[in-house]
């Protein structure tokens, strides 16, 4: 049975096996020669790809346990966002921010830097403070800020280099439910009010078609107690995927297709549990590339890529999703050298992506981007050392985890053997 991505576009031939248990967890990582962990799939980059075994934590049995002061809650690593913000909720906790999809394992997120959007929020591998792994000889080993705090540094975003993480112990707060606003802005009036609005609310970002000249802002803000939203059926994305589907078809037409589309209205508002109001349904698959910009060049960066897509009248069929992230002291976060503006550039899974997110890529890492880790970028080891000041001692924590490199694929050895 193979194994792919969400998107698509990665694809191995591994086995993917299902323990219910550590000790079964242990058996496998005992007797295979190379594992990667999986949650829901949702990395552009091949992380999970393998010549080995695949793990997946989705069948083993765990339980939410709350700290006595509930600041911190005991979770199952292969839980989903989804049933732990749900639990958390039912609880009377939360997590502080999430993203805006929410099938990924909490693990996964972990690993790879996940982030939500708010200037004081920072990515979900911010919220760790200890995890238990099975290492590579199948022994548990836990790890925090006094017990084994090397590890446990590189482990906050370890990009599954260190272990399988079973359970991890994550800062929570009291629910909390947020009122959300969509609507339809100028870019102008957005490029010259975003930083003020960033600062007055707790949520802001938007989604920006490059070949079109209004934005879809998105404002989440704290609301009193109430129901979660009724479920509707999405008549706005049946009609993007129809204009897609044309464009993916007939590529000159894209930007057309792109100002008809912006000239929908597109205003909206929910209330509800912070948990049903963060994420979004993602049935439209596409590829995407995100970079982490210092966030005074953020707005600019955006408008020069912006540009060159229209000088060049490419057919970049998703609008751009722009974020801010707070900064952390994790060593291998795009974050951890200041506050940052997060880029999302993504295409049609149905139309060719690499060449266009190549000649991007250049203009992001031009002005001082740093990539999401799981997502489409082509760093190399001497980039990576560049832009990490703590990369070699994040593999010499790896190379004592794992000596032999049974948490390797051939991506990862790249950058981290």
């Amino acid at each position: 049975m193979s194994w792919s991505n969400w998107s698509g576009s990665v694809r191995t031939s591994a086995p993917v096996v299902r323990p219910t248990n550590e000790d079964a967890l242990a058996a496998v990582i005992r007797s295979a020669g190379t594992v990667r962990a999986v949650g829901a799939g949702h990395s552009f980059m091949p992380l999970c790809d393998t010549d080995g075994v695949i793990v997946s934590l989705e069948d083993m049995a765990g339980t939410l346990t709350v700290a006595p002061d509930r600041r911190t809650a005991r979770i199952p690593a292969g839980w989903s966002i989804k049933k732990l913000t749900a639990a958390l909720f039912d609880a009377g906790l939360a997590l502080a921010n999430q993203g805006d999809v929410n099938p990924q394992s909490l693990a996964g997120a972990m690993a790879t830097g996940t982030h939500g959007t708010g200037h004081d929020l920072g990515n979900l591998a911010t919220f760790a403070r200890g995890f238990r792994l099975i290492g590579a000889d199948g022994t548990a080993i836990w790890c925090d800020a006094e017990t084994n705090p090397d590890l446990f540094q590189a482990q906050r975003l370890s990009l599954g280099l260190f272990g399988v993480a079973t359970e991890i112990v994550a800062e929570v707060v009291p629910a909390f439910h947020l009122s959300e606003r969509i609507e339809k802005k100028p870019w102008g009036e957005i490029r010259e009010r975003y930083d003020e609005m960033v600062s007055q609310q707790r949520h802001v970002e938007f989604w920006f078609f490059p070949h079109a000249d209004s934005v879809i802002l998105k404002t989440l803000d704290i609301t009193d107690p109430c129901d979660p939203p009724p479920s509707t059926t999405d008549m706005e994305e049946a009609t993007f995927r129809r204009l897609l589907n044309i464009g993916a078809l007939i590529p000159p037409l894209v930007p057309t297709l792109q100002r008809m589309m912006m000239k929908s209205e597109m205003n909206g508002r929910r209330r509800g549990p912070a948990h049903a109001i963060f994420p979004s349904d993602r049935t439209i698959r596409f590829e995407e590339m995100e970079y982490e910009m210092p966030r005074a060049v953020g707005l600019d960066t955006l408008e020069e890529v912006v540009g060159w897509i229209r000088r060049k009248r490419l057919p970049v069929s998703f609008p751009f999703e722009f974020r801010v992230v707070a900064p952390d002291d994790i060593w291998m976060s795009p974050m951890n050298a200041g506050p940052v503006a997060a880029i999302s550039m993504h295409q049609y899974a149905k139309m060719p992506w690499r060449k266009t997110f190549a000649e991007a890529e250049a203009i992001f890492r031009a002005a001082g981007g740093r990539p999401h880790w799981a997502k489409r970028h082509t760093l190399t080891r001497d980039a990576v050392d560049a832009l990490y000041p703590m990369a070699e001692r994040y593999r010499a924590v790896r190379r004592a985890a794992d000596p032999t490199g049974k948490f390797l694929n051939p991506h990862l050895a790249e950058l981290f053997s």
